[in-house]
């Protein structure tokens, strides 16, 4: 197949998922958020309190849900179980985002007035690759439909590694072969320039006037990639709970759009959460053993799967919160 052919197929298998008019109406909303979040409510550069994030963390996460029972009513309870399933376990996933993010902003020394800027246009590079990824997925996997026990696969193996081998030892960032290898090919400079991605300032070989990068957007391309390591847990992760391609993308994105818009509360307090990746690996394994178990046994309900990661993954924030309490008193 060529890659034209790939790409062909891959548009027709998103598309034919659902009727058009659902896509459309998903990415009008998408659309419109985004156009409000950075036109009117953060049309200029201020620092977001944790109070203004978890306001908008829960309008996000109400919005979601909306949504989710919306879906339910359109396309039936099954996908709006799957729906409810796949968000959280994105949501979840992406705990450890945030200390990711907020260790590469911190490196680039980015003030937080500009913290807001670099995620809101990082969400845009995600729309496009999460797409990308879950379009192929769904094209490998309608293939060669074995391309799922892999997935399964892999999700046991990380579960269980998660399970057994502790933290190691956090490596300084700028050891980091991405920070390394965009150093080395791009001209950046550690001045910023107010919210500018780019800055002209004169080379210090020729005395040009050239573009360089500045330190918000060594940050924004950082986290992009950053995001798309991380989907290669969570994308399969979902892939095992349904191959709906509507549902896996509107889940991932809400839960993506939810996490930016939460990061100023939770970055700060990441560390109460440090017990949940146990939770997450439990998740995980399930999530892995009922592939293998569907297509050895039989279907297990979506309702079923739904209450054991709810419960799964709020007894890990329960125990999570109640450990690092003890700790602290």
């Amino acid at each position: 197949m060529s890659l034209s052919e790939f790409t062909i197929s891959l548009l027709e298998q998103e598309i034919a998922s659902q009727p058009l008019g659902l896509w459309l109406f998903f990415f009008g909303i998408v659309s419109a958020l985004m156009i409000f979040d950075l036109g009117f409510m953060n049309r200029k550069d201020t620092v977001i309190s944790s109070r203004t994030s978890l306001k908008y963390s829960a309008f996000y996460m109400a919005l979601a849900g909306l949504f989710g029972i919306w879906l339910w009513n359109q396309t039936g309870h099954e996908n709006g179980i799957d729906y409810f399933t796949a968000y959280m376990i994105e949501l979840s996933l992406s705990l450890d985002n945030l200390f990711v993010m907020s260790v590469i902003l911190t490196y680039f020394n980015v003030p937080r007035k500009y913290q807001h800027r670099v995620l809101f246009w990082g969400i845009v590079g995600v729309l496009v690759m999460r797409g990308a990824m879950i379009g192929a997925g769904v094209v490998i996997i309608d293939r060669f439909d074995w391309v799922l026990y892999l997935f399964a696969a892999f999700l046991l193996i990380t579960g269980v590694k998660m399970l057994l081998i502790k933290d190691e030892d956090e490596k300084n960032i700028e050891d980091s072969f991405l920070i390394k290898f965009f150093m080395k090919h791009l001209r950046y400079t550690k001045e910023i320039d107010g919210h500018s991605f780019l800055t002209r300032l004169p080379d210090h070989k020729t005395g040009k006037m050239c573009f360089f990068v500045t330190p918000l957007f060594m940050a924004l391309i950082c986290i992009e990639f950053m995001d798309v390591i991380f989907a290669l847990d969570s994308v399969p992760a979902v892939f095992a709970i349904t191959n709906e391609p509507f549902v896996i993308y509107t889940s991932n994105i809400f839960a993506i759009l939810g996490l930016r818009s939460m990061y100023f509360a939770v970055a700060a307090m990441i560390e109460r959460f440090k017990y949940m990746k146990y939770a997450l690996a439990i998740v995980l394994i399930f999530i892995g053993a009922k592939v293998f178990y569907a297509g050895f046994f039989g279907h297990i309900s979506p309702a079923i799967s739904l209450g054991i990661t709810v419960s799964v993954l709020l007894g890990g924030i329960l125990y999570s919160l109640a450990k690092t309490r003890e700790s602290k008193g």
